[in-house]
């Protein structure tokens, strides 16, 4: 390749990562105002989208791991979630879980069994897993303010790691499972996810923020794990994004993959520690 053919595909190569960047701007500045908003609306609609999530996570999940399309699979796959979601929001999380025991083993008899059927079924454990957690962190009298607290620090994590990865640059963090995140995006991530998470904090009135720090710190490494976690399914299956419904994110999964991973340790976190979530840490006097 001649000098003009490289600086020709180097001119291509900045145009691409340019409108890359446009597309993943203007898709946060329509989605973020749109979720923060329904968040703050009330449980009822943020359970329909959450129901909807679900969905969407459940079918790129299928898709990635190429679950059969038709048959009994995805209408055992699909109703599950819904079930779930109605159930979990009733507060019936002990009947939910009965429920789910019994559909995964339906959703991987149905697969076939074998590897296709364990990583179908994998995939309704995950959009459970992702519906019951995000629905547990709503719920209760700091449920607004908690849910706030925890999409300022994992959106932020994500949004400041990618720029700051991207002007850094350096070490890479795990080459062979994500080729582009670097040491100094994650860190950059971590720190700005925690202080926003306390800048969310502190608006609606929670003063102590060391606390809010310390827990928005672990809670920006665990969404930067579940993000790797992500990454790593689908490289084992060969797919570059989990879908391409976000213009400049690829798929749901691809934006929601830490959230969902931060949002399973907090509801852990606040079972663990015996009261409901919106007091996720009252043994550490957090909160």
């Amino acid at each position: 390749m001649d000098k003009g053919e490289a600086a020709a595909a180097e001119t291509a190569s900045t145009g691409r990562v340019n409108s890359d960047l446009r597309a993943r701007v203007l898709s946060a500045l329509v989605l973020g105002p749109l979720v923060l908003a329904i968040v703050w609306w009330g449980e009822e609609p943020y359970t329909a989208l959450i129901a909807v999530g679900g969905l969407v996570i459940l079918r790129e999940w299928f898709l990635i791991v190429s679950a059969p399309r038709r048959g009994p699979v995805p209408v055992i796959g699909y109703v599950s979630v819904l079930l779930l979601t109605i159930l979990v929001h009733l507060s019936y999380e002990l009947v939910a879980l009965a429920f789910l025991v019994v559909a995964t083993g339906a959703l991987y008899l149905a697969a076939g069994g074998g590897r296709t059927g364990r990583w179908t079924a994998e995939g309704l454990l995950y959009a459970a897993l992702s519906v019951a957690a995000l629905l547990v962190v709503r719920r209760g009298a700091l449920g607004e303010a908690f849910t706030f607290f925890l999409i300022a620090t994992v959106w932020v994590t994500d949004i400041a790691a990618y720029f700051v990865g991207r002007r850094l640059g350096g070490p890479k963090l795990w080459r062979r499972i994500s080729p582009k995140k670097t040491w100094s995006g994650a860190i950059g991530g971590l720190v700005f996810g925690a202080l926003a998470g306390v800048a969310a904090a502190a608006v609606y009135g929670h003063l102590n923020l060391v606390d809010w720090l310390i827990l928005g710190l672990a809670l920006s490494i665990v969404s930067q794990i579940g993000d790797l976690a992500e990454s790593a399914v689908k490289r084992r299956f060969g797919v570059k994004d989990s879908g391409h419904l976000i213009p400049g994110h690829g798929g749901l999964m691809d934006r929601v993959d830490g959230l969902v991973a931060a949002a399973v340790a907090a509801a852990v976190l606040g079972l663990l520690l015996g009261g409901p979530l919106h007091e996720p840490v009252t043994g550490l006097g957090l909160m």
